[in-house]
């Protein structure tokens, strides 16, 4: 995960106050817990209880899921901008510089993403500009404490698994200093109404979402690429910010590849994506990117792999050990890979040949810096099923087909 080129100037001005309305306990409809029907729904938008993760199902115009999310994920929201706050006030931070840097990142956001905010300060408690500092919150934590990002992609088919199916996989690490962020984890389901895709994310709920999938079977995450001089020379929207529109608007892995390709993104980036009949990575730099995939098997961590890219200094031996890791485990399991067997190769602690961290030491002369894999998740498109994890907890399995079409 990169940091945004946007938020490194600080202002010190006021935002304007915005109205909204926050929803009392009558606008709400309570069903039981039963394992099935929702726990929850406002206005058409569901929440529902997967094992120990919060699924909510939005649906209608962006203004009105919008609206559903901020009253059906309320507490949490709150509970989490009022963390990001806090954190950031022990560092020498004001509400204001917070809410200043998160609308200053906003001015590139595409309209639709922007409804969203708008309703969900009508009904979260939290204003517009609160809302778009949360969406931002952890970037601008990242950014103030500073740490590093690191994350890793592996993705089989063919003769790798055992139907020939795609099964694709991801970790988002970070330093342990997100831990804090785990009880805010949420799977969220979008279900527009004006012939968009529909659209899952899996991350804290209302920060800027890094795993994404959609009602076509396609996935897109992101990887640190360990390039941070490659700063774009103009203007340009953050790359991973641009996924949630691509999701919407992209069908297949032809259109996603044009997307990607020509977003001119900002910062270098590597961007892993998947659909029911292939997986790539592509290597982003901000002005050339190159596409990587494989006879049945592609993986990344955190450096460019194309040879012909000309890198000033070695990656870091954590992302090269776990890049060979990764691909050894896939050879080691070639035929038998299913989802079940790509979970188990995602349990595997980076210090025993896998690529999961766990309170890691990734650099011996910084042994006080410790890094989790903060959340993992497989996915087959070809079925849209889903199994998500976070520290602590087990692996929880969602079919996302019937969210998306119910």
């Amino acid at each position: 995960m990169k940091l945004l080129v946007a938020l490194g100037i600080l202002c010190l001005l006021t935002g304007t106050a915005v109205a909204f309305s926050v929803p009392d306990l009558n606008s709400f409809s309570w069903k039981a817990k039963n394992g099935n029907g929702p726990v929850l729904t406002f206005e058409g938008g569901q929440r529902f209880e997967a094992g120990q993760y919060p699924v909510i199902v939005l649906t209608g115009s962006f203004r009105q899921m919008g609206r559903q999310y901020g009253a059906l994920m309320k507490t949490g929201l709150n509970e989490e901008y009022a963390y990001i706050l806090d954190s950031l006030a022990k560092r020498g931070y004001t509400r204001d510089q917070v809410r200043t840097m998160g609308r200053e990142a906003a001015v590139l956001y595409p309209q639709r993403q922007m409804e969203l905010f708008e309703g969900m300060a009508e009904t979260s408690g939290l204003t517009t500009d609160d809302i778009l500092a949360l969406y931002n919150g952890l970037i601008l934590y990242l950014m103030m404490q500073p740490a590093p990002a690191h994350c890793s992609y592996l993705a089989t088919w063919g003769n790798y698994t055992t139907d020939g199916s795609v099964v694709v996989s991801r970790n988002w690490d970070l330093d342990d200093s997100v831990l804090p962020f785990t009880p805010w984890y949420a799977l969220v389901v979008y279900r527009p109404t004006d012939g968009s895709n529909g659209v899952a994310t899996f991350g804290p709920a209302g920060i800027r979402p890094e795993t994404l999938m959609n009602s076509r079977g396609l996935f897109i995450a992101d990887d640190n690429s360990g390039i941070f001089d490659d700063d774009a020379p103009d203007t340009r929207p953050d790359l991973v910010s641009e996924f949630f529109r691509f999701m919407l608007d992209y069908s297949d892995l032809a259109g996603l590849k044009i997307g990607v390709q020509g977003a001119r993104p900002n910062l270098a980036w590597i961007i892993d994506v998947a659909g029911p009949d292939n997986a790539y990575v592509y290597e982003v730099m901000t002005n050339e990117t190159k596409v990587r995939t494989g006879d049945g098997v592609v993986a990344a961590a955190n450096h460019f792999v194309d040879p012909s890219w000309k890198q000033a200094s070695p990656p870091p031996d954590h992302t090269i050990t776990r890049y060979n890791n990764l691909l050894k485990q896939a050879e080691d399991a070639k035929g038998t890979i299913d989802a079940a067997k790509m979970m188990e190769i995602r349990d595997v602690a980076w210090e025993k040949g896998g690529a999961t961290f766990l309170h890691s030491v990734l650099s011996p002369t910084s042994p006080e810096s410790l890094y989790t894999t903060n959340h993992m998740v497989v996915f087959v498109p070809k079925t849209q099923t889903l199994w998500m994890k976070v520290p602590e907890k087990s692996w929880q399995k969602v079919e996302l087909a019937p969210l998306f079409s119910a």
